[in-house]
């Protein structure tokens, strides 16, 4: 069943839109990373390509704290519990955290040249999940909808600000090397750290928590009217802050800047406010098309789609391609391997889909005619 700017029922279609782009970007992303030729990564098409990849897991993260909200606020009207409705996302949280070790292991196995370290490897997947378990808290701890506003928007600003000071600071280096790739870059020990990218779930949980406020079609639509340029103008001025003098001692845009972390978020929020209106827009079939947009289908198969083309494209199965296509058989290589992960995302749907449909016939009782 749809509704308009839905997929399926309690799902907003343009949320999945967006997760569908994040997860296509980031396959961009991986393998511009992974199948370039290095002397195509002077170019200027490489550091294009590059920043438009590094809006990737921002959006992933945002995302899914978006997803932390309204999950949450659902829960809450349903069952008229807080408790329990945020319990239920946590546990979807530290789900994830336990996947992040699986997916190493897998990647362990699966590559003859792996070291066991590499099982504790720290990626996005180790970061996605205790945030979203910091978040729910956060949002069941807050209880009415203007303290968690203030409580996530002010937690989410203090993981930005403290970020270069979190990367400088000299008593990390005292804990245990597990604990240090979940604070601060390691080579070859992390992708990704706490600071500042968990701040990305609990800034997206700020706005699942305004958007879940407006659940009626007319104030959602007057929310997005003026959310999509705000945000715009949020992550321009933060741009322009760039260039003051930096109160900190080493804070680099790229990596741990504060104002390039509010940027992202800006561009982010002001992307689903613009997808929330395209997902509205005029249609040549119009309410005779009853299925969701591929973008929507892809999002909501992200996670697969992550798990897979991950292994896929730094694997052993694709060797021949490390480091070994000029810039344009690498676009060309990218559109391929895209249409052939929506349509393992799709055939992993129908399979899905068929064995919940026998699981259904098989536990149904008999009707009459069959007792008969």
């Amino acid at each position: 069943m749809t509704v308009p700017g839905r997929g399926t029922v309690g799902r907003l279609s343009y949320v999945d839109w967006m997760r569908g782009l994040a997860i296509l970007i980031m396959i961009e992303a991986h393998v511009l990373d992974a199948w370039i030729r290095p002397e195509d990564r002077q170019t200027l098409a490489f550091n294009l390509s590059s920043i438009l990849a590094g809006f990737a897991a921002p959006m992933f993260l945002f995302l899914a704290g978006v997803s932390v909200a309204l999950a949450s606020g659902s829960g809450e009207r349903r069952t008229g519990s807080a408790a329990g409705a945020a319990a239920r996302v946590r546990r979807r949280g530290w789900e994830i955290f336990g996947l992040a070790y699986l997916f190493r292991l897998q990647a362990y196995i699966l590559n003859p040249k792996a070291m066991l370290a590499g099982v504790f490897k720290v990626d996005i997947l180790n970061i996605m999940g205790p945030s979203i378990v910091a978040a729910t808290m956060l949002w069941q701890a807050a209880g009415r909808t203007r303290r968690r506003l203030l409580v996530l928007g002010g937690a989410a600003l203090a993981v930005g600000l403290v970020t270069p000071l979190v990367r400088t600071a000299s008593w990390i280096g005292a804990l245990p090397p597990v604990v240090q790739w979940y604070l601060r870059p390691m080579p070859g020990r992390n992708n990704f750290t706490f600071f500042p990218w968990g701040g990305f779930v609990l800034a997206g949980a700020l706005v699942g928590v305004v958007i879940d406020r407006g659940r009626d079609e007319d104030a959602a639509r007057r929310l997005h009217a003026w959310m999509a340029p705000g945000a715009l103008l949020f992550a321009a001025a933060c741009y322009a802050g760039s260039y003051l003098p930096s109160v900190y001692a080493d804070s680099q845009f790229w990596t741990s800047s504060p104002m390039f972390f509010l940027l992202r978020i800006g561009v982010a929020t002001s992307m689903l406010s613009v997808l929330y209106f395209y997902e509205r827009r005029p249609r040549l079939l119009g309410a005779a098309w009853p299925w969701a947009s591929p973008m929507v289908r892809f999002g909501q198969a992200s996670l697969f789609v992550y798990w897979v083309h991950v292994e896929l494209v730094y694997g052993v199965l694709s060797q021949p391609l490390h480091r070994r296509l000029p810039f344009p058989t690498m676009v060309a290589a990218f559109v391929v391997f895209s249409l052939a992960m929506f349509g393992l995302a799709m055939g992993k749907n129908a399979t899905v889909a068929r064995w919940r449909q026998w699981r259904a016939e098989v536990a149904a009782p008999p009707s009459m005619a069959e007792k008969a």
